[in-house]
């Protein structure tokens, strides 16, 4: 009796987040309008970028080898929604704000975008050795990753927290010391599991018993531990969490922002595609388009005013 309830709770858990990506899609006027804090979003299988036609400004700034191709090669993170998810997980169909932006910024770059789907700490190695051309992951523009990497901004999301709708002990975490003595989840190879390494001195410090960190390579493992216990506070990125916890299946409350970050295109550095991805953006922005893609999915707080080449880390 108790292996079988097990392993229907277990069951359960894991059929949690398919659930959640094919219903941010549907037509529950709910969950359109529950993505983020930016206002009611537009329907989530609104098209925002077949009517894009190819602007020769930006194009024109594409190195001639790429403009000949006439392709561009995406190394791809998927996890959950808003960002980049499948809205059928047989057909792998990819949908999010990273997909929007991706088509919209080829199409007005006359480019046939080739995405391939990667484990997300696999991407931005793989700039370089050229496997890719540009990495999507919601990737933050960080100093340590500038060091390596170009970005090409598009949005403004950054880092927070959740945990169980039930959890009321834990309250907004403004300070990484709120964190000492609990076990803390996250996505492997992210900002955020950078930053709680980075920072687990705090705690003895402050003369209190260290979090610990458990980095997750799959986001659906992430909530269900959560769920389960396992892990007593979740950290990733705003929009996502925000998402997550609009949705009443994930059990789930948000705690609020802790650090914002710029998100952009990933480049191999001194990549010259940059500029022609950096006009497209600004040309998104300009014509409205831009605009359109942030309330189809409901996160019109990220709005940027205009599209940088790898600028500094917010502080």
């Amino acid at each position: 009796m108790r292996t079988t309830t097990v392993r229907r709770r277990l069951l359960a858990a894991t059929a949690l987040l398919p659930l959640l990506a094919a219903a941010a899609c549907g037509s529950d006027p709910t969950i359109e309008g529950a993505a983020g804090a930016g206002g009611p979003a537009a329907s989530a299988t609104e098209d925002v970028v077949s009517g894009l036609t190819k602007s020769e400004a930006a194009a024109a700034l594409l190195p001639e080898e790429v403009r000949r191709a006439g392709t561009v090669r995406f190394g791809s993170a998927f996890g959950t929604p808003p960002s980049a998810f499948h809205v059928d997980q047989v057909a792998k169909k990819p949908a999010g704000i990273d997909v929007d932006f991706s088509d919209a910024v080829a199409r007005l770059l006359g480019l046939t975008v080739q995405r391939e789907e990667a484990a997300f700490e696999t991407i931005l190695p793989a700039l370089d050795s050229g496997k890719y051309d540009v990495g999507t992951g919601n990737f933050g523009v960080t100093t340590a990753r500038l060091k390596t990497i170009d970005f090409v901004t598009y949005i403004d999301d950054g880092q927070g927290f959740a945990v169980k709708k039930d959890n009321t002990a834990i309250q907004p975490v403004t300070d990484l010391v709120q964190l000492c003595g609990l076990t803390v989840g996250t996505g492997a190879g992210t900002t955020f599991e950078t930053t709680l390494n980075n920072r687990r001195n705090v705690c003895t410090e402050a003369g209190k018993k260290p979090y610990e960190v458990k980095a997750f390579s799959e986001s659906g493992a992430l909530l269900t531990g959560l769920q389960q216990g396992r892990v007593d506070v979740e950290m990733s990125t705003i929009n996502g969490l925000r998402h997550q916890a609009a949705q009443e299946a994930s059990g789930t409350r948000f705690l609020g922002e802790f650090h914002r970050l710029d998100v952009g295109f990933a480049f191999r550095k001194g990549s010259k595609l940059a500029p022609a991805f950096q006009a497209a953006v600004n040309q998104l922005i300009k014509d409205g388009s831009y605009d359109r893609i942030l309330r189809k999915w409901g996160v019109a707080e990220s709005a940027i005013k205009e599209s940088q080449i790898s600028p500094p880390e917010h502080a």
